[in-house]
């Protein structure tokens, strides 16, 4: 379970970069108070842009399809498809040494 600290405002200011460096290096989550009323939460960036990107409609419905693809069986392992990727990687190589040649 993630840790989640409250503390009002005034504090946070006091140590924000240490607030910030605890967020980002032990991903702790920190809700700030203001009147004992929080008003602000505080997370590692990364962690917010994932946040953001899944809010995101087209990435929901993405994730929704592919979802729906592996459970209907429709997909491969990731040795196969990296092995595909391999061989066109090389054979991209050796078709342009022979025009160059």
């Amino acid at each position: 379970m993630a840790t989640v600290h409250r503390l009002p405002i005034t504090r946070a200011r006091i140590n924000l970069g240490q607030l910030a460096k605890r967020a980002h290096v032990d991903k702790e989550y920190f809700i700030l108070e203001k009147d004992g009323i929080p008003v602000v939460g505080m997370m590692d960036a990364e962690e917010m842009e994932d946040y953001l990107e899944m809010r995101d409609e087209k990435v929901r419905r993405f994730i929704e399809k592919s979802h729906k693809q592996y459970m209907a069986g429709q997909s491969r392992p990731a040795e196969e498809l990296l092995a595909e990727l391999r061989d066109i990687a090389r054979r991209s190589r050796l078709s342009t040494k022979r025009r160059t040649k």
